[in-house]
């Protein structure tokens, strides 16, 4: 994963350490102890008085700007970075998702997990472009998090000497975690009773190699064998590496020295050489050759490619820079991901840069970009339910890439020319079929009716879709839009939304009433079984009666429906509660309180008895 930093690798030790540069070069000097007590500062100049009264001016003076030479204007904590996940190394890929599929679940757990603020966007090549801000430690680890659960991980191992495991590990494992968080990988190293020597990585391709190459360079620190650094320019390292590290790998094999050559992506001159010194000595005679030898006899030419194209001539992995330097000898170097450059530069020998140039424009033209007009509402049906529609497509030319952009009336397509072209055709017809027999209608229904239009599981609206063929979109409740989409067959969609409509219009008529009925008369209205308030039902048929539970002990029964009918149904009840009230009378008798079980009697059976009576007659028991 390539980054852009606030902090580079330098300052970053520096800031890491706590030391500037100049007092980092001063500890690594050593001064003598003569000059060490000529440094140390005296009380008065380590810690100066502070200003007095009004009174003294030029003391005052002379102390502030004492004061003054020894505070340092404080630097902010907060850093930003920025990191790009390439498109093939991307772990979600779905498009439509963007922005609300797992990535971006995925970034708000990190955001928690880290304190870290993440802020996420689609760069022009497909990759996706993260831009992190917080405090060091948090940004540190949200870019770990980052390149395990966003970036697709691979894996590898280095050996080295099991005596060195521990150099690598450090106290309390404090060089391992800084090592994981400089490289955003996971280490793991053997324990102490294995008798392995792998180190095994796991991350992406980029933080594998960075990974490797400081555990290669921690052993050879510590490696008792001579150890030889030369700085070499940056741009003559894949001439000494070679193609695929074929001359490296061929170097080690005649020297028997190990020879650690910083990844590209490293932004290092050093190489590290370990081994026997006959073997070490050897290895940079080598190695110096090889420097001297492209110095003298290579040239470079400088060619302009668009920057959209860069990818390609890079390929998956920069396997087509290797394969370029493979066979014509010439070095392309390709300005980083986040520079607005578009400046290819080859280097090599002036007969061998015509072949590489046109290797360089042959792999930057043999893809191309085009793009199919498509309403956007269309685009899910051309995707097809589950990717299916474009499955076919991409199964016959699985290098295209076919982007949806939300909101957007086209369809974007990129990939090699002739593949390209034939995805384009398909597109196109799939288009023009769909517009012809397909039409959407857009209807205002205020979201506090759009549950009930959907009904209980769903039940309206899918029985709406089933009868008319369409799809519904119903906004959730957090969008709060009043928006209802219906999408499908043209005579579908309009009987849908006229039935839409007709059940949004009765539910904005629809009435709730209260009544307030005392329960004594609640059983008396419903009647045995229900009998008498099936009555009224059957009399008001688009009215809900709904009666308390007995437990509530609540005067409230509540009317639903269209605003007359529960009028009406309202004033009828209200005559049948009146009429009742009119009819019924109540005597309370005193009786002791000793006696009220004889009158209930055992399980209530004497009051069961004079059911009739009581009812006729209502007793109130009191004591």
């Amino acid at each position: 994963m390539s980054s852009v930093a606030v902090l580079t690798q330098e300052t970053f030790n520096a800031h890491r350490s706590g030391l500037l540069p100049e007092q980092g070069g001063a500890a690594v000097a050593g001064p003598s102890a003569g000059e060490d007590e000529e440094a140390l500062p005296t009380y008065k100049e380590a810690f100066p008085p502070l200003p007095e009264k009004a009174s003294q001016p030029e003391g005052t003076q002379e102390t502030s700007s004492a004061w003054a030479s020894k505070i340092r204007p404080l630097k902010s904590s907060i850093i930003t970075q920025v990191f790009h996940v390439p498109l093939e190394e991307r772990k979600y890929k779905d498009i439509n998702q963007f922005g609300e599929g797992d990535q971006a679940k995925v970034c708000v757990d990190i955001m928690h997990k880290t304190g870290a603020h993440l802020e996420l966007s689609l760069a022009k090549d497909q990759g996706l472009s993260i831009m992190v801000s917080g405090k060091l430690d948090a940004v540190m680890k949200a870019r770990k998090e980052i390149v395990s659960r966003l970036q697709t991980q691979a894996s590898a191992s280095v050996g080295i000497p099991k005596e060195h495991h521990r150099f690598v590990i450090g106290k309390n494992g404090e060089k391992l975690q800084e090592l994981e968080l400089k490289t955003a990988t996971k280490i793991q190293i053997p324990r102490p009773d294995d008798p392995s020597n792998q180190i095994k990585i796991s991350g992406t391709k980029e933080g594998l190699e960075k990974a490797k190459h400081e555990i290669l360079l921690i052993s050879a620190e510590q490696d008792k064998r001579a150890v030889e650094r030369v700085n070499i320019e940056k741009v003559y390292h894949p001439f000494i590496t070679g193609a695929y590290n074929k001359l490296v790998g061929e170097m080690m094999q005649e020297t028997g020295a190990r020879i650690n050559v910083p990844p590209q992506s490293v932004n290092k001159t050093e190489i590290v050489i370990t081994g026997e010194k006959e073997q070490v000595a050897l290895a940079v005679t080598k190695i110096k050759k090889v420097y001297e030898d492209k110095k003298k006899n290579t040239t470079t030419i400088a060619v302009e490619v668009k920057k959209s194209q860069h990818k390609y001539v890079i390929g998956p992995k920069g396997n087509t820079l290797q394969e370029i330097l493979d066979k014509t000898g010439v070095s392309v170097e390709i300005p980083p991901s986040d520079s607005s450059s578009e400046t290819v530069i080859l280097r090599g020998e002036p007969d061998r840069l015509g072949q590489a140039l046109t290797e360089v424009y042959a792999k930057a033209n043999s893809y191309t970009v085009s793009s199919v007009s498509a309403p956007s509402w269309l685009h899910r049906f051309i995707i097809g339910k589950k990717g299916q529609n474009l499955a076919k497509i991409t199964q016959q030319m699985p290098k295209v890439h076919i982007e949806f952009t939300e909101g957007e009336d086209k369809i974007t397509l990129e990939g090699p020319t002739k593949d390209v072209q034939m995805a384009q055709g398909q597109i196109e017809a799939m288009v023009t079929d769909l517009v012809s027999r397909m039409d959407y209608a857009e209807i205002s229904v205020d979201p506090k009716f759009h549950r009930h239009l959907i009904g209980k599981g769903g039940v309206n609206i899918n029985r709406i879709k089933e009868v008319h063929k369409v799809t519904v979109r119903i906004p959730p409740d957090n969008e709060k839009s009043n928006l209802i989409r219906i999408e499908g067959d043209p005579q579908g969609v309009q009987e849908a939304k006229k039935e839409l409509l007709e059940l949004a219009s009765r539910m904005e008529n629809e009435r709730t009433k209260d009544l307030i009925i005392e329960q004594r008369f609640h059983r008396a209205i419903i009647g045995q079984k229900g009998e008498k308030i099936k009555e009224v039902r059957d009399k008001f048929p688009e009215v809900i009666i709904n009666f308390p539970d007995p437990a509530q002990k609540s005067d409230i029964v509540q009317l639903r429906g269209p605003r007359t009918e529960v009028e009406k149904c309202s004033k009828f009840m209200n005559k049948i509660v009146a009429e009742m009230v009119e009819n019924s009378y109540s005597v309370s008798v005193p009786i002791f309180k000793q006696f009220h079980r004889n009158i209930i009697g055992k399980g209530g059976s004497n009051i069961k008895k004079e059911k009739v009576c009581i009812n006729a007659h209502c007793f109130d028991i009191v004591g």
